[in-house]
Order: C-alpha cells, then structure tokens, then sequence
C-alpha cells in the first residue's frame, strides 16, 4: 500500500492523528490495520488554496476549470433536433424541412465541438497536473500533502468528467444530430451546394469528433488515454509515481467517506457526492493505467472498501457510479479478479 513518508513521526507513534504544522487544509491520519501499512488523508476540498510554488501549474488549470460547470449546464440543457430530423427524412423532397432541420443542426454542432474542444483543454490540464503531482524526488504521498490545492484540481477534474459522461450517456439525440450533420453535409459536396457551418468543423475535426461521441464515457476515455501516454512519454520516471498518486487518492476519498469524525467536517453537503465520484474515477484511471489493474489481489486500492462505501449510500444516488465500474474498466472481468469484488458488482 502507499509507504508512510513522515519521517518525523516515530513508528510507535501511528495511531495517533498528525496535524501537520502549516498545511491547514489537511491532516494526516497514519493507521495500521492487517492489510494495509498506508498513509491516509483528510484532504479539505473545500477550501485547500495555492501555495507559491503550486500557483503556476494552479494558474494554468484554473482556466479550464471555471469554464467546466458552463459546459455540464449547456450538455444537461442539450435538447437535439430529432423532431427536425426526423421530419426531413420523411419528406426528403421538401426543400424547407431540409432547410429546417439544417438551421436547427448546424448550432448543436457547434456546441458539441465546444464539448470536444475542451476535452483537449481538460487533457492539457490533467497533464500538467500529472507532471507536478508525480514529480522526483517527492513521493506521491508526499506531493498530496505539500499540493493539496492541485489535489483537489485533479479532483476536480475527475468529478467533472465522470458528471459529463453521466450526462452524454442519456442522451442519444448527440450522436443522432452528428450523424445526420455528417450525412447531410456529406450530400452537399456531392450537389456542389455550399454549405452554412462547414467551416465550423471540416472532415478532420469531424473524424476526431465521431469517434469521441462513439464512446460510451468519452470524458473518461479521453483522460484514460491521456495518463496512458503521460506514463509512456516519461519513462525516467517508474510509473509508481503515476499510479500510487491515484491510488492514495482513492483511498483518501474512502477514508474521509467512511470514517464518521472525517465526514462530519465537511461543511457542504455534495462534498460527499464529489468524494464518490472522484473515487471512482481514480479507480477507473488506475485500472487503465496498471499492467494488473485496479482489482487484482496485488492493486494498492482497497476495492471492496470502496465498493462497500458505495453500497452504503442511497442506491439512487450511485448507480450511475457503479456502472462505470462495471462497463468502463479494462480488468474487472479478468481470471485475477477475486469472486466476491465480481459479485459484489452484479
């Protein structure tokens, strides 16, 4: 499990609670149980801020994160033009429903290339977040206690994404307007008729843009890939450093869910959803990521742990996030994934 790095704390010393002198916003509870020798966080979410040498990187993802909750409102406010496509289709020889339907496609696509654009954006964000919180000669428990203000952008990050994909995976209309946008502009070429809005996404963008809105979580894929190709482009550094980072965050997501006195600090009442969500998502990254996965018996998260805390929430409030344990992690349905962990998710 993650390695106690607080070398000014005596080992006989490990049930006691370390606030740790300066760092505010966190405490570090070191426990020791049978399974585990690991460090555990209660990482405020709430209120951690920039210290001077975090504001840089801090700076940078802060500018892609005010923009997030104007794309989950304009995603949770899309509609789609099916009643106008589908009028079109049954009268193809009326030239104003064409015309219609067209008007009512060409916005919609504009916004779904705002989508997409901005997963770049978030993509170039977790990177950058990546390379500090994963960084020598610290360890990455050690970067989650001096950084706790990226900690919680990271966290933010994924709380967004799987929100996102929660969003796009009920509603079909995305990839029913795109498919008509492509075939409707795909007939203009053939007539020669200029078309309104081509300009807006040409056969490049188009391309990249269908096989994001093809996957079922495009969000998650779209950060799974990117941690992938972080791992691989850096290969001085041992992809522990990548791994144990989402691993510790995972558990620190656990612990503060599951302990009553942690809980009880948090002053807003959908931290506890942020947490579920974040620890699902460092999961779902981790289990991409690892050679073994997320649900082998040697995977430094606790699995059952967090698929109890899980359970013990109000079912409709996490079924979402159960699934996406389910359907978007690579190893769950491997032979090394221990009987009880798969029946605990049928």
């Amino acid at each position: 499990m993650v390695r106690v790095v607080a070398d000014s704390v005596n080992r006989s010393h490990v049930s006691e609670d370390v606030k740790l002198a300066g760092m505010g916003n966190l405490i570090k509870v070191l426990t020791r149980d049978i399974d585990h020798n690991a460090a555990h966080f209660f990482l405020d979410f709430e209120n951690a801020q920039p210290t001077e040498s975090e504001k840089e990187i801090y700076n940078q993802v802060n500018v892609v994160l005010k923009d997030a909750e104007g794309i989950l409102e304009d995603l949770q406010s899309y509609r789609g033009a099916g009643h106008e496509i589908r009028e079109a289709i049954q009268h193809p020889n009326d030239e104003k429903l064409q015309e219609k339907a067209w008007g009512a496609v060409v916005p919609l696509v504009g916004k779904l290339k705002k989508f997409y654009e901005f997963s770049q954006r978030l993509e170039a964000g977790l990177r950058g977040l990546l390379g500090a919180l994963t960084s020598t000669p610290y360890s990455p428990t050690q970067h989650l206690e001096r950084e706790q203000a990226l900690a919680k952008q990271f966290a933010e990050i994924l709380h967004f994404t799987l929100r996102f994909d929660e969003l796009k995976m009920t509603n079909p209309a995305i990839q029913n307007d795109f498919s008509y946008y492509r075939r409707t502009l795909s007939r203009m070429r053939i007539n020669n008729v200029p078309a309104e809005g081509e300009n807006e996404v040409n056969n490049e963008l188009a391309n990249r843009m269908s096989l994001f809105y093809a996957e079922a979580t495009p969000m998650l894929k779209t950060l799974s890939d990117a941690t992938t190709k972080f791992v691989s482009e850096n290969k001085n550094l041992p992809i522990e450093n990548t791994t144990d980072c989402l691993s510790t965050m995972a558990s620190v997501c656990r612990v503060m869910l599951e302990t009553p006195e942690y809980r009880s600090r948090f002053t807003n009442e959908e931290t506890v959803s942020f947490c579920l969500r974040v620890m699902v998502g460092v999961i779902i990254l981790y289990d991409h990521v690892h050679p073994v996965g997320a649900f082998a018996k040697t995977s430094k998260i606790d699995m059952k742990g967090c698929i109890k805390v899980l359970k013990d929430q109000p079912p409709n409030s996490v079924e979402g996030l159960l699934n996406a344990l389910r359907y978007t992690t690579k190893h769950l349905n491997d032979e090394t994934t221990s009987k009880q962990i798969k029946s605990m998710l049928q």
